[in-house]
């Protein structure tokens, strides 16, 4: 079979780059991709496939039935939104929406979806299952996976696979974790209200600005002294907010940031943690405060048996040598962690960087891939999709 699947990769791999190139010159803002989706549920109709638009706002589904054999569902998840940057790469196929590009790969993930949709549907006759492709928008910020949810897109899937692109790992590259991807991420809102006074007389007033001081530093050396460095927590406060004039003393702040985590326990008491913390500050000072702690997308931990099936499917295809077992987690947070909350589930990276050439990073206006990637990626979603069947 494997040798069916590479066999129909090569063949299709020029058409799926066309697919991949046409994506990436009119990228779409997270919940605007209606041309996007009507592109991909275009392709999906053209290899036979049931084919659900409107799911999750501008997200789109496409369903093959295998043999029936099986009656578990296995579903794909690519993303399909693009980011609001200004594209200041040189390639042909640049972003033709000014300001507007596909910075995070999600033009390749939406390619192989569809490049795995039209594998599989001409091997139905050996297909166990049923496979259900998900194109989910919103991804940028974090919201698609919930509308897709909403609307029904997981229902009765048994299992759920995902992959994103890495530039720092070499093209054709499978980057592999168990356990924990990605952190959660959460937003938080601080608000300290003191009291004005006049900035030659401090002591008359309540110093919001002060002690907003204090209380971000109260949290960075919390973590640091309270929390334990195996499971780390990242805080950052990412805009201030607060005064009128350069003498007069501030009566509020208001201040907004994010915090990352990847153990579940850990994750669990930060909310409380740091209203404790921010409370008890402000009351030493005679201060006020709200806290607003808001959970965002939890961490995507990967299921091992899936994860399991992907690695000796990867190894299977390609050898040790194009295998990457990821030792650390990242930081940064992936909504597709939200079906893993209804299902299993395992995210991989795909390699798409340059072997002798300059990196950019993800989110960087001259971010680009190697798109030989694409017949990796294709070929193992397909193998794994295959081989879930036959577990």
């Amino acid at each position: 079979m494997l040798n069916e699947i590479k066999k129909l990769a090569e063949k299709l791999t020029p058409r799926l780059i066309e697919i991949r190139r046409h994506l990436h010159a009119h990228p779409e803002l997270s919940g605007q991709e209606h041309q996007t989706s009507a592109y991909v549920a275009g392709v999906l109709s053209s290899c036979g496939l049931n084919v659900l638009e409107a799911v999750g706002k501008t997200g789109v589904i496409g369903e093959l039935v295998g043999t029936n054999q099986d009656q578990r569902i296995l579903a794909i998840r690519t993303d399909m939104d693009a980011l609001p940057i200004q594209e200041n790469a040189q390639i042909k196929f640049a972003s033709q929406n000014p300001g507007v590009m596909h910075a995070c790969g999600h033009d390749v993930h939406t390619t192989l979806g569809l490049g795995t949709a039209m594998i599989l549907s001409q091997l139905t006759d050996t297909l166990p299952g049923t496979m259900r492709f998900l194109f989910q928008p919103a991804e940028e910020i974090a919201q698609g996976a919930k509308w897709m949810v909403a609307d029904g897109a997981i229902n009765n899937v048994n299992a759920i696979y995902g992959v994103h692109v890495f530039p720092s790992i070499s093209a054709k590259t499978v980057g592999i974790r168990y356990g924990a991807l990605t952190a959660s991420a959460d937003d938080l809102e601080i608000i300290i209200q003191g009291e004005s006074g006049h900035g030659a007389r401090p002591h008359q007033a309540i110093d919001a600005i002060w002690i907003a001081a204090q209380v971000i530093t109260g949290l960075q050396q919390a973590i640091s002294r309270t929390q334990n460095p195996l499971h780390p927590i990242v805080l950052s406060i990412g805009k201030i907010e607060g005064g009128r004039a350069a003498n007069v003393i501030a009566d509020q702040v208001r201040m907004t940031g994010t915090v990352r985590s990847l153990h579940l326990e850990s994750h669990a008491q930060l909310p409380a943690w740091i209203a404790n913390i921010v409370e008890g500050i402000c009351q030493t000072y005679g201060a006020k405060c709200q806290v607003n702690y808001q959970r965002g997308v939890p961490s995507v931990q990967n299921d091992y048996e899936l994860t399991k099936i992907l690695e000796s499917s990867s190894r299977e295809a390609w050898g040790d040598g194009l295998i990457e077992i990821i030792a650390d987690p990242s930081l940064g947070a992936e909504d597709f962690s939200v079906y893993l909350d209804d299902i299993p589930g395992c995210m991989f990276r795909l390699g798409v960087g340059k072997i002798n050439g300059k990196n950019y990073p993800l989110h960087h206006p001259n971010f680009e891939v190697d798109e030989s990637a694409i017949f990796t990626g294709v070929v193992t979603l397909a193998y794994a999709s295959w081989q879930y069947y036959q577990a």
